[in-house]
């Protein structure tokens, strides 16, 4: 199937992403962060290892726009390999501050919809498919973008701090040890995952070249600062942490970045998620952050967002789901 191509407004051209691009990517996120307060800071280093992997196909799933040498946007249009309910696939991008309405995210937004389309057929046309674009709600322009094209909001992404300070006592469950995340436990926690989630909105099973390549193989995964549940030696809750050195350097702040927060179903009511991330608080407050953060679904129907502010945890940051459905073929 041939690739999709892109009507840019005149004297833009394109191409797809290659490794080369990615000091001058993160330069053009850079000045679009100034304007656009994510609260996401990303090196080349990050770009890389979110793209340059066995899960994005860059040279037909990115694009990069330019007007003669000078960067002006980028595209790009990943679905990973493993999905439950339906094929995520996932449009994100950014037009450099400078080139803001002239019609470029117009463009690539179009560009990323009919290749998403395209993605679906080629890969899993039996099952249906959501492309969704993630956007934080201080990118009301982009919002509206999204809204045009006919996009729904569909689900609302909380990211949440507190400090490390004041922290919440330490909690003792009956029968259970909190140890470190050791690597031997690594395919034990990613099956554990995978049954904690098995009914959230969006979740995948992940295989084990995903979940290395998204999780714990990333260089910001902090072993040392996760926690494992045990429960007659078996890993029954867990809080996987992360520390991103590009926030740091921008923010001057450390943060503990909990990306995976679960308990199995039959161990659920005892209170082990309290447990896990106290103690994961406690870990980092020891080791140099300054900060702690994660992520949560607004209607997560396991009462997430009450537990995470009864920990101490504030949102600083919305990020909008809008999705467009795409039915099995």
């Amino acid at each position: 199937m041939p690739t999709v191509s892109v009507l840019l407004p005149d004297g833009l051209t394109s191409t797809p992403i290659t490794a080369d691009d990615l000091p001058a990517l993160a330069d053009l996120l850079a000045a679009a962060e100034e304007v656009d307060r994510t609260g996401e800071h990303h090196s080349a280093d990050d770009l890389a290892e979110e793209w340059l992997n066995d899960l994005v196909d860059l040279p037909r799933d990115s694009l990069l726009v330019r007007a003669g040498e000078e960067l002006v946007a980028f595209g790009t249009v990943v679905a990973p390999p493993t999905f439950r309910d339906a094929l995520a696939v996932y449009l994100d991008g950014r037009v450099h501050p400078a080139w803001r309405g002239r019609g470029v995210g117009r463009a690539l937004l179009t560009w990323q919809l009919e290749r998403g389309g395209q993605v679906h057929a080629e890969r899993h046309p039996g099952a249906p498919a959501r492309l969704t674009a993630s956007l934080p709600t201080t990118m009301p322009d982009a919002e509206a973008l999204a809204r045009r094209a006919g996009l729904t909001p569909t689900r609302w992404f909380h990211t949440m701090h507190r400090p490390l300070s004041d922290l919440p006592a330490g909690r003792e469950v009956p029968g259970i040890e909190l140890v470190a995340f050791d690597p031997a436990r690594d395919d034990e926690v990613r099956r554990a995952h995978n049954r904690a989630f098995t009914e959230h909105y969006g979740s995948s099973e992940r295989d084990e070249a995903s979940w290395q390549t998204m999780f714990t193989g990333s260089a910001s995964f902090r072993p040392d600062l996760s926690v494992l549940a045990l429960d007659d030696g078996a890993v029954v809750a867990y809080a996987l942490a992360y520390v991103w050195e590009s926030d740091t350097a921008a923010t001057g702040r450390r943060e503990a970045h909990y990306g995976q927060i679960g308990v199995v179903p039959e161990h659920r009511g005892r209170g082990l998620s309290k447990a896990v991330i106290a103690e994961a608080l406690h870990r980092a407050a020891v080791r140099d952050c300054q900060l702690a953060g994660l992520d949560v679904d607004s209607e997560n129907g396991s009462g997430a967002l009450g537990l995470y502010e009864g920990l101490g945890f504030v949102t600083v940051h919305t990020r909008t789901s809008w999705v467009r459905e795409l039915p099995a073929t």
